[in-house]
């Protein structure tokens, strides 16, 4: 076996990786314009299990803002 440095051996692929049948932006209509997406931090990420909750909290945080606002 030939001593391969710790860069080169961390980039190559394994060779049970199989992307023949893969599929070039097949997501990327999800993520139309006008969308922005958000990486939510590990911790945070573990409360909300979809995207529908996450925009849920939000417009309840807005909504108390706007009452909290009118006075």
């Amino acid at each position: 076996m030939s001593k391969v440095c710790k860069e080169e051996q961390d980039s190559e692929m394994r060779d049970e990786y199989d992307f023949s049948n893969g599929v070039v932006g097949k997501y990327a209509g999800r993520f139309s314009e006008g969308s922005t997406l958000i990486v939510l931090d590990p911790d945070v990420a573990e409360v909300f299990s979809d995207t529908a909750s996450v925009n849920e909290a939000l417009r309840g945080l807005i909504q108390q803002g706007a009452k909290g606002s009118r006075r």
